[in-house]
């Protein structure tokens, strides 16, 4: 790794390790964490799936519509290397669209045409609690290497602690509720950002930028944001940054 590189991976790390306090923004703190994931981690885009069981699966974060369309696209055909990151509790690292194909054909034949040509899934894990997977996708072909590896696995690591936290992992019932509550946020996000890119003429990507950037200088979390432009409350400025 070069200095520069070293920094960000630092930075991010203390950003997560930050979250371990009262009030955090879920969705924010794991969105964080897929923009930065693509520069360490040389990838093209990056998103999280997560849920409170192998059943209840959603994509949560992403860095583009694209990639969500990938995750989602996992979850419906049951198979892919971030499904079976979540089932095995371990790094899948696909290194091409053939072995992609060998692996999971249902779902390599729907994610034809996405132009990622590998993907690697990493488990997001706490002692024998897997609750999702850090997803990194490339447009160029070849292996994640170790270092990488167990740099993006800390990182997952630490972002999973900081969403269980550790006086609730011996409550089941609370982690299942917690994730729930991002799950759900996640459906108001997706809401707010049909309406924001209707009425703003704008893609989904710039929408959610949109929301994102009034989240931050509103300093509200953002399915609060979301609900308020779902009903009404909250009006969006169309000068407001959307890249």
């Amino acid at each position: 790794m070069t200095e520069t590189r070293e920094a960000e991976l630092v930075h991010t790390f203390v950003t997560l390790a930050d979250s371990l306090v009262a009030g955090y923004d879920t969705i924010d703190l794991l969105q964080t964490l897929v923009d930065r994931s693509t520069n360490l981690f040389d990838a093209a885009a990056a998103g999280i799936v997560l849920g409170p069981d192998m059943t209840h699966l959603e994509v949560l974060v992403s860095t583009s519509e694209n990639s969500r369309l990938v995750g989602l696209m996992q979850l419906r055909a049951g198979e892919g290397p971030c499904v079976e990151a979540i089932s095995s509790g371990r790094v899948v690292s696909v290194e091409n669209p053939d072995e992609m194909m060998d692996r999971w054909p249902t779902f390599a034949a729907a994610a034809d045409g996405s132009g990622y040509v590998a993907v690697h899934a990493i488990p997001m894990r706490l002692r024998d609690d897997t609750i999702g997977s850090l997803n990194l996708f490339r447009l160029h072909e070849g292996a994640l290497n170790e270092a990488d590896a167990i740099a993006a696995q800390a990182l997952a690591d630490v972002a999973t602690i900081s969403i269980l936290h550790e006086r609730v992992l011996t409550d089941s019932g609370v982690i299942q509720e917690q994730l729930q509550h991002a799950l759900d946020s996640r459906v108001l996000i997706e809401q707010a950002k049909g309406v924001i890119a209707h009425t703003h003429q704008l893609d989904m990507d710039a929408a959610y930028r949109m929301i994102r950037h009034h989240a931050r200088s509103a300093q509200a979390s953002l399915p609060v944001i979301a609900q308020g432009i779902i009903d009404g409350s909250v009006t969006l400025d169309r000068t407001a940054p959307s890249r």
